[in-house]
């Protein structure tokens, strides 16, 4: 065993790849959110629900694209994306299914916003991306998640159906270094040699 260094300015995650080869015999649970279908995205709209669902998460892969990279991307025939709504009509979470390769669909982004985490949505969110996922013609659903993400992510994966079948190692600078996101986001992550990272900040 050795350790390998890592640059004050990149991060490192442990990335596992899941797998689902038949689709689960469950009924979503109950829950007074709602999915709203988004035909074709605006890149600005889809950053902010992207930011504000991921930020925390160090999410940053789609803020980095131009317009126009970004709309080919989520406007693709083929992507899907919906908004998760909560009973007050505001935008709570989202959903993206990427069915642009044959016989699979990939769930990209699955997510709420950190308030809600706790009290079971994340459940009902994941089995409805399961029961729209699934459809014929289709012999897997994939998705990936990193020890960045959500510390349940990975058990609620598999508690769900999925099967972890690979890992790999990523490496990236820091985005909230880069300015991409904020600095006072993904507090769970330090910011090394910074301000930030001894608490000497302003507001120390």
């Amino acid at each position: 065993m050795s350790y390998q260094p890592v640059a004050q300015d990149e991060l490192v995650a442990v990335v596992t790849f899941l797998e689902m080869r038949s689709p689960p015999a469950q009924v979503p649970p109950p829950s007074d959110l709602s999915l709203r279908r988004i035909e074709r995205p605006a890149p600005d709209d889809y950053r902010r629900l992207f930011t504000l669902v991921g930020a925390r998460w160090l999410w940053f892969s789609r803020l980095i694209m131009d317009d126009a990279k970004l709309a080919a991307l989520v406007q693709h025939p083929k992507v899907e994306f919906y908004a998760v709504v909560d009973a007050q009509k505001r935008d709570v979470g989202m959903l993206e299914l990427d069915l642009r390769e044959p016989g699979e669909c990939e769930l990209s982004f699955v997510g709420l916003v950190p308030e809600l985490a706790g009290h079971g949505h994340g459940r009902w969110l994941l089995a409805q991306a399961l029961r729209l996922a699934w459809r014929d013609g289709l012999s897997k659903v994939h998705v990936h998640t990193c020890t960045l993400d959500h510390p349940a992510a990975l058990a609620a994966y598999c508690r769900a159906g999925f099967v972890p079948v690979r890992r790999a190692v990523e490496r990236f600078p820091d985005p909230r270094l880069l300015g991409i996101l904020p600095l006072d986001c993904a507090p769970q992550v330090p910011l090394l040699g910074t301000e930030a990272s001894t608490g000497s900040g302003p507001d120390s």
